[in-house]
């Protein structure tokens, strides 16, 4: 992986976490501070907080959770800025390296780089645009039962790899016309959510596949066998 996409990585993670605590002393903290908090959206939420100023004696609940909540609020902030500032320095590598990609619909730096990594990491299991698929989990698996032919999702495979597929695929159902149509097509023949979701990601793999820097997806000439 490369250094600066685990960086990233990080902060979002604890980024995450920080809102989190910040929602869950909300919800335990007296009904004066949260009544005025709530309906606010994360980012009104955090202006909010940040830009309080807690008054009075820090023993009391009300003002000690004001002052845990302003400070919270404040680290998000800062957090926020550093994620800000490592999407810049990824999205310029991941931009070099592989322009084709980053300009497909709904690829932004984070995805583009998981998937850069997934494939630098494993160059010797990219023999096609099928095996990069299940590396990625994101080849059908059959669960045909009787009459019934269908497939299932592919819980195996580089699960960060899946998850920025599963991204990407979110992103294009808000926003891309295409799947869009896709999805309603899909859905008035019958097919179901989580199935719909797994064609696509099968499609987008596809599609990354095509569009990988030549040097990740070119296979090693394997000895001949007799």
């Amino acid at each position: 992986m490369h250094p600066r996409r685990g960086i990233g990585q990080g902060l979002i993670a604890v980024c995450t976490q920080t809102i989190n605590q910040i929602r869950t002393l909300i919800v335990t903290a007296p009904s004066e501070v949260r009544d005025k908090l709530r309906g606010l959206s994360a980012r009104e939420l955090i202006d909010t907080l940040a830009r309080s100023r807690p008054t009075g004696d820090l023993g009391a609940p009300t003002c000690a959770v004001r002052t845990a909540l302003r400070r919270l609020a404040r680290r998000y902030q800062v957090l926020d800025e550093e994620i800000k500032d490592a999407d810049k320095e990824i999205g310029t590598l991941v931009t070099l390296a592989a322009p084709r990609l980053v300009a497909l619909p709904g690829v932004g730096p984070e995805t583009a780089g998981q998937l850069l990594t997934t494939a630098g990491d494993n160059p010797d299991r990219l023999r096609s645009e099928a095996a990069f698929a299940h590396l990625c989990g994101a080849a059908p698996v059959p669960a045909s039962s009787g009459r019934t032919n269908r497939h299932r999702l592919n819980r195996s495979g580089d699960r960060a790899a899946n998850n920025a597929l599963h991204t990407i695929v979110l992103v294009r159902i808000k926003c891309d016309q295409r799947t869009q149509e896709y999805v309603a097509r899909r859905t008035a023949e019958g097919m179901v959510k989580k199935d719909i979701m797994r064609c696509l990601k099968r499609f987008v793999a596809r599609e990354i596949y095509r569009h990988l820097p030549h040097v990740i997806h070119t296979s090693r000439t394997l000895p001949q066998t007799t």
